[in-house]
């Protein structure tokens, strides 16, 4: 086969490479390359044989083969959540901030101290979720343990604004306990969160 490939640069037609030349070089998402099967010039980022490339930069594009589950989002959901709710509502009593009621039953009058504890836990949890999604790591302990990242359309890490805008979807949604509910009916398995600030998340190869 001839694996001859081009690079251009304006009206520039550099080569040709072979595909181990090209892949040495500091080709970036919109480098566009003339491929051997096609005169038509392309996108780096949509050349499926230069995923390893990228994937060495930290770089993962979101495909229908790596798109996470429901099921692994729901349990890295509770690997996260359940630590971080118990290690507030210690601390709050500890230090005495809430006294949680010893006698409570649903159904009664919700005290103020619950509600407290529960909007405490909601910002920590937005916290915990934004500073981790923003690191090397692309998402939170739960999701590491489960070999998920979260990433933007061109699959790369998060800023500090799109992870926060994404995590107070994520915080409104628990409000009604179905923080990704949407997964279920969405093409490319997004909450209606993702969708809005453009995310996936996506199981690491």
């Amino acid at each position: 086969m001839n694996e001859e490939y081009y690079l251009l640069e304006g009206d520039d037609k550099k080569g040709p490479f072979t595909f181990d030349e090209l892949v040495k070089m500091d080709i970036g998402i919109y480098t566009e390359i003339i491929t051997p099967v096609s005169d038509k010039p392309q996108y780096a980022s949509e050349l499926p044989e230069l995923n390893g490339y990228f994937e060495t930069k930290g770089i993962y594009f979101p495909t229908e083969d790596n798109l996470a589950t429901f099921g692994k989002r729901g349990l890295a959901f509770i690997i996260d959540y359940f630590p971080i709710y118990l290690l507030v509502e210690n601390t709050e009593v500890y230090i005495g901030f809430i006294t949680l009621p010893t006698n409570y039953k649903f159904g009664m009058p919700v005290p103020d101290s619950m509600l407290v504890l529960s909007i405490s836990v909601l910002i920590a949890f937005l916290l915990y979720n934004t500073i981790f999604e923003t690191t090397p790591l692309k998402g939170s302990i739960g999701k590491m343990i489960l070999k998920l990242i979260v990433v933007d359309v061109n699959g790369r890490g998060l800023s500090f604004p799109r992870a926060l805008g994404r995590n107070l979807g994520v915080m409104l949604s628990m409000t009604i306990w179905a923080p990704f509910l949407t997964v279920l009916f969405n093409d490319h398995r997004q909450a209606w969160y993702d969708s809005l600030a453009k995310t996936y998340v996506i199981t690491k190869p």
